[in-house]
């Protein structure tokens, strides 16, 4: 199932697959993966070249994303504002490393109306060029800094081969600029900030990831530092799901972003930049998904529950009962809905699994009369002990509650396992190529550092360093025999 990377006129526009059946998610991941955000209605392909249109309750999921993190950016002093869309081709080429990075994926705006425009402007593939004079202007004194800025756009990078989520031409993100008076204050922010990714992926998005360094071959364009968090797809293959800047001096000198220091010298800032995509969304529904669609953590999840309504012909009790269940479960503040549909209940469950809704509460007459309702575990497999529970109805909302809790943490328990059994230390160098050749998972060896040795190791593999952590004691690098300078994860990714 591939995504149509041309659109023509006068041509039938590309129509978004109908999808009856969920195929395996153990036999192709990508197909697996693409029919789960097609028939869980998160997405629909659009007439555009690579891009997706954000289906409501795709969206509604991107907005459980995005609370989580601006809780966070504004708990740490941090304010949202909004820059340009179109970036004039001038500002672009001023930090020549940047647009170098950046220039196989620019998109180009040649023309306003009829006429053609003196100057190209760029199409935002990420906002430092059109920050930076900006904050030119505004800083003069140390009295300004530092300033702490985050942004929730939308950027477009030419992309050859997209899938939804994961790599497409247009797509959403939040992206942090902040310029500080000092280096050590830079470096803290950067740090301060990769920490806040770590914590939603984990705690929110049920996603373990691995912290560090990226190696200088794939560092951010333009940056002295990258950090990122990398999590593990189950295919193998690692994702970049968050990256966190220290840009250093490099775009003050290109912008000329001057203050006035204490002792009244001219300096230039330290500025930072930090991003996290709806990518992280692709890694929540590749991680958690299964045979039956989507698993969502609770605390990710849309609809944390939904009533299901267990109905024979002309007995309005059971809705009537459904709709207070409804209504004491919204009164205690949880995101709940109740199906009505005029469907069959084994129809309601199939379709509420799919879309990954942690708990289904079944409600029937002989319930009623016994005063109780039924709570299903979407995160347990169907059969498996703890999955399905009789509750009194006075006390569901509570149970549910705890059930919620329960379920948050047995998904990321799962998913940590996952990674740590699929976290490799390679024995010796020719275990290392097979692992990944193999695509084993994360393969961890002690590493030179050197863009030579990371050269090889693609060319060889496909594989790339996911990020860096300090090495403890000496050691020999696996992949070439120099002495090793670092521990490196290694993996292909996406």
């Amino acid at each position: 199932m591939s995504e149509p990377n041309t659109v023509d006129e006068g041509v039938a526009q590309p129509k978004t697959p109908l999808v009856k059946e969920i195929p395996p998610k153990g036999a192709d991941l990508s197909e697996w993966y693409q029919a789960v955000c097609y028939k869980a209605e998160l997405v629909s392909l659009a007439p555009v070249r690579g891009c997706v249109v954000l289906r409501p309750y795709g969206f509604a999921l991107w907005e459980r994303l995005v609370a989580a993190l601006d809780e966070r950016f504004k708990a740490t002093g941090h304010e949202n504002a909004y820059f340009p869309l179109l970036i004039p081709e001038h500002l672009l080429l001023k930090e020549q490393e940047h647009v170098e990075g950046f220039s196989p994926e620019v998109a180009w705006v040649t023309h306003g109306g009829n006429e053609r425009l003196s100057e190209r402007l760029a199409i935002r593939p990420t906002s430092e060029v059109i920050i930076g004079p900006m904050y030119a202007d505004w800083i003069r004194s140390y009295r300004d800094l530092p300033i702490l800025i985050n942004q929730w756009v939308n950027v477009v990078r030419w992309e050859k081969r997209t899938r939804p989520f994961l790599r497409t031409t247009e797509f959403l993100w939040q992206e942090g600029h902040t310029a500080h008076a000092s280096e050590p204050e830079a470096r803290e922010e950067v740090v301060r900030m990769l920490d806040i990714y770590r914590e939603v992926a984990q705690d929110i998005a049920a996603v373990p990831v691995y912290t560090g360094e990226k190696s200088s071959s794939e560092r951010f364009a333009g940056a002295t530092h990258t950090f990122s968090i990398e999590a593990l797809m189950p295919d193998g293959r690692a994702l970049q799901s968050g990256t966190s800047h220290e840009l250093g001096q490099n775009f003050a000198r290109a912008y000329d972003i001057k203050f006035a220091a204490e002792d009244q010298s001219l300096q230039y800032v330290w500025t930072t930049s930090w991003g996290m995509s709806w990518r992280m969304l692709g890694a929540l529904i590749m991680v958690h998904g299964d045979d039956r669609g989507l698993r969502m953590p609770p605390k990710m999840a849309p609809i944390e529950a939904v009533v299901v309504p267990i109905v024979k012909a002309g007995d309005d009790r059971v809705i009537h009962a459904a709709r207070d269940l409804l209504a004491q479960l919204k009164g205690s503040g949880l995101r709940v809905r109740l199906d009505e549909r005029d469907l069959r209940p084994g129809n309601k469950f199939a379709d509420w699994e799919m879309r990954g809704v942690p708990i289904r509460v079944e409600l029937g007459a002989n319930d009623i009369a016994a005063g109780v309702a039924t709570l299903v575990r979407r995160d347990k497999a169907k059969g498996e002990a703890g999955g399905k529970v009789t509750v009194a109805l006075a006390d569901v909302a509570s149970r549910m509650t705890a059930l919620l809790e329960e379920i948050q943490t047995n998904m990321f328990a799962q998913a940590s396992e996952f990674l740590r059994t699929h976290t490799i230390a390679a024995g010796d160098t020719a275990e290392f190529f097979h692992l990944l050749r193999e695509r084993a998972g994360m393969i961890d060896i002690p590493w030179c550092g050197r863009a030579q040795c990371e050269a090889f190791v693609k060319v060889e593999t496909s594989a790339t360093t996911r990020n860096l952590r300090p090495l403890d004691g000496a050691a020999t690098c696996l992949a070439c025999g120099e002495p090793a300078t670092v521990r490196a994860y290694f993996a292909q990714s996406y």
